[in-house]
Order: C-alpha cells, then structure tokens, then sequence
C-alpha cells in the first residue's frame, strides 16, 4: 500500500475485497493526508512501514501537525529512506528515488515501469509549494531527474488524480513549460 491517508479499516475492506494483503506499507512524503490510516493498517496487517527519514517527525507526532478531527495517529515508521534504496516485498522491487520540491524529503517509487509520484507530479499539474519545506526550483529539478531517468512511457500514478505518463506531463503539463525550453 502507497500512502495509506484514509480510514485503515476501510483500506482493510478493500483489500479483502480484492482477495490480497497489505505486505508493505510505503510513503511518499509525510503529509497528514498521506499518513492518515498508516497506525491503524500497520498494526491490523503487521505490514512494515517504509517513510522519508526526513519526514519522520511527521507521523511519530501525528497529531502536532494533522488539523484537528482528520483521522489518524502517531507511527514509529520501521524503515527510514534518503533515495537510492531497493525494496523487496511481495516479489516486487520498488527503486526509492528522492524528489524533494513539494516536501524536503519527499520520495517516489518505481517499480516495472510505473511510478507512484506522491503530490511531486500530478495529471496537468505539480504539487504545491506554497507549504514550509517546499520550493519551486527543487521541484522542478525533481522532475529533471524523473525524466533523465525513466523512460516517457513511465506511467505516473500520483498522490491525488487520474494516472498519467511521464512523457504526457513532460510535454503538456502547462507547470513544466520552463523544462521544455
């Protein structure tokens, strides 16, 4: 499961319904509607929870920084990522890649040419960086490094909205004008 932010019991439910299991549990960036159902689906599923090193704080002391009623609690994540890393589960191995930009240690992973982009790379858009830790030229230089290391066919599933391709956003995506100068 990739950024679990809603109700773990209904993540559960889903997960049932599609008859499989939640063997890992990956974050992207430690934004509280990405971190939501990480508590409650870790310890119903016994999945092991990988997160940016740097965004740690973010889910340990949940509750300091979710506005107030957004469901979800403090985790002590089991694996802490900087970029660079592999990780095998379930028979898959997802490249951990950094994209700082959105948040200062923001990661993505990809795995068999699809690429889970949190809120860095959207359909017709990019994440906001209008929040603390987050800066325009980063971001951009982020994407740089998606498009000099995956292919165009790449296809991007973000944080929010409809999947994508790497290629499409490179080439329409209105954000990424100044890349394709």
């Amino acid at each position: 499961m990739i950024d679990p932010g809603g109700e773990a019991a209904e993540l559960r439910n889903q997960l049932t319904l599609l008859g499989t299991s939640c063997a890992a549990i990956l974050i992207t960036h430690g934004h509280f509607d990405h971190l939501g159902g990480v508590a409650d689906l870790a310890e119903g599923t016994g999945a092991s929870v990988y997160m940016p090193e740097g965004e740690r704080a973010l889910l340990e002391r949940y509750s300091e920084f979710a506005p107030a009623g957004v469901p979800g609690r403090a985790h002590t994540p089991d694996h802490l990522l900087v970029g660079g890393e592999t990780i095998e589960v379930a028979g898959l191995s997802f490249e951990c890649v950094a994209i700082p930009g959105h948040s200062p240690a923001h990661v993505a992973f990809s795995v068999e040419g699809h690429l889970f982009s949190g809120d860095l790379l959207f359909a017709g858009s990019v994440g906001r960086v209008d929040l603390p830790g987050a800066d325009w030229d980063t971001l951009l230089d982020s994407v740089r490094t998606l498009a000099d290391r995956f292919p165009p066919e790449t296809i991007v599933y973000p944080g929010h909205g409809p999947q994508t391709t790497l290629g499409a956003e490179l080439e329409r995506n209105p954000f990424l004008a100044e890349l394709r100068a």
